[in-house]
């Protein structure tokens, strides 16, 4: 299963960094309380960072919380002022290192588990978490795309 979400992230990242962003408004905000899609890129940041923190984390740890607020991670990292290469830089530079530690991870982790969730205990499987994350971005890369 991760070998198929190492090959989608791959191709994911292929087509963001090397396909025809330069016509995307990536400012333009719909709506004041709505993420520009420059923001939704650095929700994604935040996103593959999180997720970066559990993989390695599972690789010696079971059962712990790693949660964040989105919003105010957006708001707090300021990417509505970021340049669209430091964010297209950072973000290619994390999935990477997803990919690499998703690439070589021991097998009898797979299964490690963690609480994903700030509300109530949702502990999930490395597993899930990884196609979680990719069904994540899939979700926000069509939002980035809608429209243009």
């Amino acid at each position: 299963m991760l070998k198929d979400v190492v090959l989608q992230l791959n191709e994911i990242i292929d087509g963001l960094i090397f396909g025809d962003t330069k016509s995307i408004n990536w400012a333009y905000k719909s709506a004041p309380n709505k993420w520009s899609k420059k923001e939704i890129i650095g929700h994604l940041i935040d996103s593959a960072q999180i997720n970066l923190q559990r993989f390695v984390r599972c690789t010696y740890e079971e059962n712990f919380k790693l949660t964040y607020d989105q919003v105010e991670w957006v708001q707090g990292q300021r990417y509505q002022e970021a340049d669209m290469s430091d964010l297209f830089g950072l973000w290619e530079l994390l999935n990477v290192q997803i990919i690499r530690v998703l690439q070589n991870y021991p097998a009898d982790r797979l299964k490690a588990q963690c609480d994903i969730s700030k509300t109530s205990v949702s502990l999930h499987t490395v597993e899930w978490i990884a196609q979680d994350y990719l069904d994540h971005l899939n979700h926000h890369l069509k939002q980035i795309y809608k429209d243009n």
